[in-house]
């Protein structure tokens, strides 16, 4: 569980396309096998430290000659942003993903004091 002192909280959310590859025929479109890709996301605004991020698909678009086998995480989460990453593998055929995220956590107060 992470725990707040009594500094504000910030919530951030946004969209990022990670890929779309069906047009220029990509590997995630035509390839077999493990394969990934990342996307970097960057806050509005740095958090005081590492917040909690939530990821999920809102865009879909694969072909459905096989079974989906996809996983979409979080990762290198840091004060200013985090790497959106997707996953697939085996005969797997992703055109393109979306995702959508939410990041919780502690904000700079006014009244902090930065003593160096």
């Amino acid at each position: 569980m992470k725990t707040f002192r009594t500094h504000p909280i910030g919530i951030d959310q946004g969209e990022a396309v990670i890929f779309s590859e069906f047009a220029d025929g990509g590997e995630m479109w035509t390839g077999e096998g493990p394969r990934q890709r990342r996307s970097s996301v960057t806050f509005k605004q740095p958090f005081r430290s590492n917040p909690v991020v939530q990821i999920g698909v809102s865009l879909w678009d694969v072909d459905t000659s096989s079974a989906l086998r996809a996983e979409v995480t979080a990762e290198d989460i840091t004060p200013e942003g985090f790497s959106a990453v997707f996953r697939t593998w085996s005969d797997t055929r992703i055109a393109r993903i979306r995702v959508t995220w939410t990041a919780i956590g502690e904000v700079a107060h006014d009244d902090d004091w930065n003593i160096s």
